[in-house]
């Protein structure tokens, strides 16, 4: 029998596990970043799956499956980290990022997104030179025999992408209120 006398107060509210954030204010909508990212990993689902398939009835393999898949993982990884790097989901030290006062901590966003910066530059200037090697000198895939340079022309790209991504947060921190 339920007692009546019994006076409970009201539970405090639970703060969600995901928080509900909205994305900053960018020119470029993130979505762009996230449907390649959906798309690339369905693709990438399907060939993976129909290899298996293929492997388990024929015992035989699609040569092609495992140029195509690294070519679509290293397109995955470069629009899933654009986006976490804009959202501020990127990979850092929390208990480093997020001491100390605000004014610490903005100065530690403002250093940590520059090396970014300065590393996907890096990335798109040598990555194109590599791109540019694999054009001049005619390098062709070992299963497909097509030019590489159709795969990793995706990589400078990219890169840039995530340096234009990264320079729009350096100026929304630079412009916030110090």
């Amino acid at each position: 029998m339920p007692r009546h006398d019994v006076h409970t107060e009201p539970a405090e509210p639970v703060e969600p596990i995901i928080p509900d954030e909205r994305d900053p204010a960018v020119k470029v909508p993130l979505a762009l970043e996230d449907w390649l990212a959906v798309s690339v990993l369905a693709v990438l689902a399907l060939i993976t799956f129909g290899n298996v398939l293929v492997r388990y009835f024929t015992d035989q393999s699609f040569a092609w499956t495992e140029e195509i898949s690294v070519f679509l993982l290293i397109v995955l990884t470069m629009a899933g980290g654009s986006a976490a790097f804009v959202r501020n989901h990127h990979i850092r030290i929390e208990a480093v990022a997020d001491a100390g006062s605000p004014a610490r901590q903005r100065r530690l966003a403002l250093v940590s997104n520059v090396v970014v910066l300065l590393f996907f530059v890096l990335l798109t200037v040598l990555s194109t030179r590599l791109v540019y090697d694999e054009y001049i000198y005619e390098e062709t895939s070992p299963a497909i025999g097509v030019p590489t340079w159709w795969y990793s022309i995706w990589l400078p790209v990219l890169a840039a992408v995530v340096a234009l991504r990264t320079l729009g947060t350096l100026r929304r921190l630079w412009s916030e209120r110090r």
